[in-house]
């Protein structure tokens, strides 16, 4: 069985990455039996210059979109989208647009514990924020979530009192930048393909499919 890497470079408070995750996980069932798939969540901010403290969510969003009519079209759409994708989406909940730095930091800890460990952070984040309204800028709801995924709390705490990774985070964001990434969710696969947006997963999994059958070209030509 071949085996692919995708890195999944991301923001927790992006709906479409949240989708995302959810279509690629299907999308790795439906290939379980033809490709081993090791997937990693990197960093991306969609608003790096949001304050530490937050900004009124719904004003944030109505300026972003054009208006209170405009987010509440987004809104419904994306709910729809949701509920195909086992989403439960109450953006009424949400009461702050965070700034995800510590939340991505976060999840950089949790990928040196392993790719289970970040998956489960990654999924708490994206529940927390969307289907919850917890503010995921709040350094207690994020050791809430690293505890509940297996993370020593108290280390994890060090890690933000000590300013850790910050610099780290901040670099990964900006290689995602220059390598051309604009927008997320966007999934690269062995370093070397990208498959932009939200796609549906049957999309990503002929994605998977073409670069496993180019990967054996690749080493039929060598042999």
């Amino acid at each position: 069985m071949e085996t692919v890497t995708i890195d999944v470079v991301s923001d927790v408070v992006c709906p479409w990455c949240y989708l995302g995750k959810k279509r690629l996980e299907q999308a790795i069932e439906a290939v379980s039996s033809e490709v081993s798939v090791a997937v990693t969540f990197r960093p991306y901010q969609l608003n790096p210059d949001m304050p530490a403290q937050g900004v009124d969510h719904k004003k944030h969003l109505a300026d972003k979109l054009g208006g209170e009519a405009a987010v509440e079209r987004s809104h419904q759409m994306l709910t729809g989208l949701g509920h195909e994708d086992g989403i439960d989406f109450h953006f009424d909940r949400i009461g702050l647009s965070p700034n995800t730095l510590d939340a991505h930091r976060l999840m950089r800890w949790a990928m040196i514990e392993g790719p289970q460990v970040q998956n489960s952070v990654a999924l708490a984040l994206f529940k927390a924020y969307f289907e919850d309204g917890r503010n995921i800028g709040d350094r207690t709801v994020l050791l809430d979530i690293a505890e509940r995924s297996g993370m020593d709390r108290a280390v994890v705490c060090a890690l933000f009192s000590a300013g850790a990774d910050i610099d780290s985070v901040k670099e990964e964001i900006g290689m995602a930048r220059e390598m051309g990434v604009t927008g997320v969710p966007c999934f690269i696969i062995d370093n070397k393909y990208a498959v932009m947006g939200a796609q549906a997963s049957d999309v990503l999994a002929g994605a998977l499919r073409e670069v496993v059958a180019l990967k054996r070209v690749e080493a039929s030509s060598q042999s």
